[in-house]
């Protein structure tokens, strides 16, 4: 999060805005992001820290609140130190940690293969489309977020996945077995 160190100028006739290049930097957050590619959904949270707890409250909100009757949900994740059932059971009594993993079948993106992530995807969109100005508060940074997301599940904005099975088989031979395909 960055505020003004000087005003920016406003626009005069026949000219652009002008923001000084210095900024005061007020910290950072951490965005969770989940998302549904093919209905054109997305969830974003902001928290302050990045934790195996924060993760784990994420995650229960989405099997409580957005899916309350899935029997089996589908989570495919980068390999972050956080993303594991262990969170589940470090931040939850025993029985509803279990209740939450057995609801849960988590896939993990291939190690340096973060870009097979579709939620990097829309991070991605998010940055350009919203974290690309100045934002100088928590509060602002939600509003912010929650009226993209807000504009972007509007559109049902969808992921145009073009990355094929074969085209797996071949970009990332090295990662798999080759005999029986």
């Amino acid at each position: 999060m960055l505020t003004e160190v000087r005003d920016p100028l406003p626009p005069a006739p026949g000219s652009v805005a002008k923001q000084d290049s210095e900024y005061h930097r007020e910290g950072v957050r951490n965005l969770f992001l989940a998302c549904e590619p093919l209905t054109g959904w997305r969830h974003v949270q902001v928290t302050e820290r990045r934790t195996s707890q924060d993760w784990a409250h994420f995650v229960r909100e989405l099997i409580e609140v957005r899916y309350p009757h899935a029997e089996k949900i589908v989570l495919v994740m980068d390999n972050l130190n956080t993303h594991t059932t262990a969170s589940l059971y470090e931040t939850f009594a025993p029985a509803l940690a279990r209740r939450l993993c057995e609801k849960l079948e988590i896939l993990f993106t291939p190690k340096h293969g973060s870009w097979l992530n579709m939620a990097e995807i829309e991070l991605s969109v998010l940055s350009r489309q919203c974290l690309n100005r100045r934002i100088g508060s928590q509060s602002g940074l939600e509003q912010q977020v929650a009226a993209w997301q807000q504009a972007r599940d509007a559109q049902t904005a969808k992921i145009n996945w073009r990355f094929t099975t074969d085209e797996a088989r071949i970009k990332l031979k090295r990662l798999y077995p080759s005999h029986g395909l």
